[in-house]
């Protein structure tokens, strides 16, 4: 039996009937006064990191413009062989809205699952130490923010959101996709796109975006966050406003929760 089929096979379990309360922002906890401000402020300073944006501003990027990307794609099936291994049982990977309450309004819980290799620039050491592959293809990834295994169960559906700042780019590689791949697919801005196993595409998640797995099968990719190419001006206030982030609540608490698990698991 391959990885892969031993992969859909493990999920397939976590799929019942959907008892899971649905996502709802009223379940994140509350923002601080100065988390609030910056909620306020991040539509001027998106607004400088669009202007000063070295490939301009768009839902998509070709991916030739971050000849990393290469990389990731020719060693796609040992990346997935890693990720197969550690994923076996994926009752012991955390859904992204316990470990990370923010995420509660939009993640479905229980329906999509993250193993976090890196998360705002922490190193998580277990799970790097146990995809070694991957995380050495990682460090080559100019302006790494995050890194994470992304795991969609059948049925899964983000709803319409948008991310943190345009000061990151985000990168998606298709590792396991549903045979009924059109029925698996993601929403950016007006445009759809769906995901090819050893393909990887990139997209700016501060356009309006949502995803869906309307299919029996499992979607699992490497998605990877890192900085836009940028002019100085834009590096400055896009940089400030990630080290912001990086101290808030948002991502320490998400920090902690990995953690956690990593400390149960391991």
């Amino acid at each position: 039996m391959s990885k892969t089929v031993e992969l859909n096979h493990n999920i397939a379990q976590l799929s019942p009937a959907d008892p899971d309360p649905k996502p709802n922002k009223k379940l994140v906890p509350k923002k601080p006064l100065w988390m609030r401000i910056g909620v306020r402020l991040q539509p001027k300073i998106n607004a400088i990191v669009a202007r000063a944006s070295r490939i301009g501003n768009h839902p998509f990027y070709e991916t030739h413009n971050f000849p990393w990307i290469s990389a990731l794609e020719e060693n796609w099936e040992a990346i997935r062989a890693e990720a197969a291994n550690v994923l076996q049982d994926l009752s012991t990977v955390p859904p992204l809205a316990e470990i990370s309450p923010d995420h509660r309004r939009i993640a479905p819980a229980g329906k999509w699952r993250s193993y976090f290799l890196y998360g705002y620039g922490y190193r998580v050491d277990a799970n790097c130490d146990a995809c070694p592959q991957t995380a050495a293809l990682l460090k080559k990834v100019p302006g790494l923010n995050s890194a994470l295994f992304s795991i969609l169960v059948p049925g899964t559906h983000i709803p319409a959101h948008t991310g943190v700042s345009k000061a990151i780019l985000t990168c998606h590689l298709g590792l396991q996709v549903p045979r009924e791949a059109e029925k698996c697919r993601m929403r950016v801005d007006t445009e759809y796109t769906t995901w090819e196993e050893g393909k990887a595409f990139v997209f700016d998640d501060m356009f309006n975006h949502e995803v869906l797995n309307d299919t029996d099968d499992t979607r699992i990719i490497l998605l990877v966050q890192f900085r836009r190419p940028m002019r100085p001006l834009g590096r400055l206030v896009g940089g400030l406003f990630i080290w912001a982030v990086k101290k808030s609540r948002f991502v320490q608490d998400a920090r902690r929760g990995v953690a956690k698990w990593s400390e149960q698991r391991h």
